[in-house]
């Protein structure tokens, strides 16, 4: 199994963003597709954004263990698919960018993993950043700024933490984190 490589932190941190400037950075980085209940948003593609299913089939997954982890977020659900980590190409690691609750499920059964949190500059900077996507119901981003909170009362249960301040030092500092992490495993064999 390639390197799982874990990106958590807060809805509108710039997960997504830091993880497409790394992907051009550093070669044989593969995203895992989540599957979720939530609709898709514009110009998102089933099977390549995301897995969209309705509750019944996530439900069915989970009675399957058909997830190395899933939770429920802002009022939908969320999962890694265990096929996702399997891979018969050569990628030399697995990006998973996922929620907090997510990561420590994937930390209880794969100790091994890379755990990297994305955390804002500050609480304010995270309210302008979900405003300003403008994908999202006023109800959804106040949901997603207080589970925010919690999530960023955990960042301490995370060794590598990356402020998201100015994307470019931020890219530079997770690519330097993961190329270590990629460098450690190949010297240890994995």
């Amino acid at each position: 199994m390639p390197l799982v490589v874990v990106i958590t932190g807060p809805s509108g941190v710039g997960k997504g963003t830091l993880i497409a400037a790394l992907r051009e950075r550093v070669e044989g980085l593969r995203l895992s597709v989540s599957a979720t209940t939530r609709a898709p948003r514009a110009g998102e593609v089933d099977g390549v954004d995301y897995f969209f299913m309705d509750r019944d089939r996530f439900a069915e997954l989970v009675e399957q263990d058909a997830f190395v982890e899933h939770a429920d977020y802002a009022g939908e659900c969320y999962g890694t698919l265990r096929d996702e980590l399997i891979s018969d190409r050569s990628d030399r690691a697995v990006l998973l960018e996922i929620e907090v609750q997510g990561a420590r499920q994937v930390r209880e059964k794969l100790p091994e993993a890379l755990q990297v949190f994305i955390a804002p500059p500050s609480a304010a900077d995270l309210r302008r950043r979900l405003e300003g996507r403008g994908t999202d119901s006023p109800e959804t981003i106040e949901r997603r700024l207080e589970a925010a909170e919690d999530e960023m009362a955990a960042q301490d249960e995370f060794a590598r933490v990356v402020v998201n301040d100015d994307l470019d030092r931020a890219t530079a500092e997770l690519e330097q984190i993961v190329r270590g992490a990629l460098s450690e495993t190949v010297e240890s064999g994995r």
